[in-house]
Formats: C-alpha cells, sequence, structure tokens
C-alpha cells in the first residue's frame, strides 16, 4: 500500500478528530464507540488505529489541537490598540461563531475528567495553560499602565476563567441560549472589572515603566 503524502494524513487525522468531536458530543464519551467515529469519519477501523490507538488517544489530540487553536488566537492580544475590543471579538469566537457541539464536546471531556486520571491530566493541561495565559496578559496590561483593576492579578483571573466557563456551560446545555445578545453585557461586565485605562493615561504609565528600567 503507497504511503500517503504528509498533507493527507494530516488531512485524514483533522477529518478523524472532527468526527470524534461530533460523536462525543451527540453521545458522550462512554457510549461513543471507535466504530461510531470511523462511521462519521468515513474510514475503516484500520485506519483510525493508526492515528488513535484509543478514545483516550483521541481527547489527547482534541485537548492538543485546542491548545494550539487558543495560543494562535491568543497571540498579538496584549499589543491590540483596543484591549476590550480584542477580548470581546476572542469571547465571541468562542462562545457565538463556533458551533455549539464544540462546547458540549468540552463540557463532556471536562466531566470525564473527574473520573479518568489520563483523561484529568490532559484537561488540566489545557485549562491551566489557558489560565496562567490570561494571568500573564493581565499583569502585562496592569504594568503598562493599560488596566487599572480593583482586584489583585490572581484573583482576577481566576473570576475571568468563571465568566467564561460559565458561558461554555450555558450554551453547550441549554438550546435557547442566545449568547450573542448576552456577548454587550459579558464585555461590560469584563471592563467594569479590567477599569482599562484611557490611551494618554498608559502610555504617561508605560513611559514611567521604561524610564524606571533604564
Amino acid at each position: 500500500m503507497p504511503r500517503l503524502k504528509p498533507d493527507t494524513q494530516r488531512a485524514r487525522r483533522e477529518r478523524i478528530l472532527d468526527a470524534a468531536e461530533v460523536c462525543f458530543a451527540r453521545t458522550g464519551f462512554h457510549a461513543t464507540t471507535m466504530q461510531d467515529i470511523c462511521r462519521e469519519a468515513g474510514i475503516s477501523a484500520g485506519a483510525l488505529y493508526v492515528y488513535f490507538p484509543s478514545k483516550e488517544a483521541l481527547i489527547e489530540g482534541l485537548t492538543e489541537r485546542d491548545r494550539a487553536e487558543f495560543q494562535m488566537r491568543f497571540e498579538g492580544l496584549a499589543d491590540a490598540p483596543d484591549i476590550m475590543q480584542a477580548l470581546q471579538s476572542l469571547g465571541e469566537q468562542y462562545f457565538v461563531d463556533e458551533p455549539a457541539h464544540k462546547r458540549l464536546m468540552c463540557v463532556e471531556i471536562g466531566v470525564e475528567s473527574t473520573r479518568n486520571d489520563k483523561v484529568g491530566a490532559l484537561f488540566r493541561s489545557v485549562d491551566s495553560y489557558v489560565h496562567a495565559s490570561f494571568e500573564q496578559l493581565f499583569q502585562r496590561l496592569a504594568a503598562e499602565g493599560r488596566i487599572a483593576p480593583d482586584l489583585d492579578i490572581p484573583t482576577l483571573a481566576r473570576l475571568f476563567s468563571v465568566i467564561g466557563d460559565g458561558m461554555l456551560w450555558r450554551r453547550a446545555i441549554d438550546p435557547s441560549f442566545d449568547s450573542k445578545s448576552l456577548m454587550p453585557a459579558v464585555a461590560g461586565l469584563v471592563s467594569q472589572l479590567l477599569k482599562p485605562v484611557a490611551a494618554e493615561g498608559a502610555a504617561t504609565e508605560r513611559n514611567a515603566v521604561n524610564e524606571a528600567a533604564e
């Protein structure tokens, strides 16, 4: 049998992950069989096992893909001219634009993480990465004088995660939930927490920080 080209291998791997995502969201982690995923992806069992020997391996692939996607979306956020607009845009990508089944799949993996040690380690690694990314972002924005929150940064980052988790959960379990109409209110709440500073004030603060560092 001829060896598949790298691009073909990557495309097949992505198709398998997409199929697993749909199946896990539709019937749950335990009820989904590897054969279900084969049918959804339109491939043979032998082809599936070349890439993913188990459902845990599929979850590992899904979590790593989510981590890479988050990293790509997060890059450059700190340098955005309007940090509140940039954060709202990021929120809309996750809570409005993405298909609801992706959020349901995340909830399914989160629940499985409480029962399966391997899945738990994978889930927590991505969760910790996302949390640390926001904490570092807020630390930088505060140091540059672009935000002036009342809360300390670690607490602010934890609260930010809770808000995101709530939006994810509600969209996953409530078919009538209109996340798009709620986004302006969520953005307003986040603005109250971060307390963004006017551009002139932030520039003055950055200059002071730079002078002190010299």
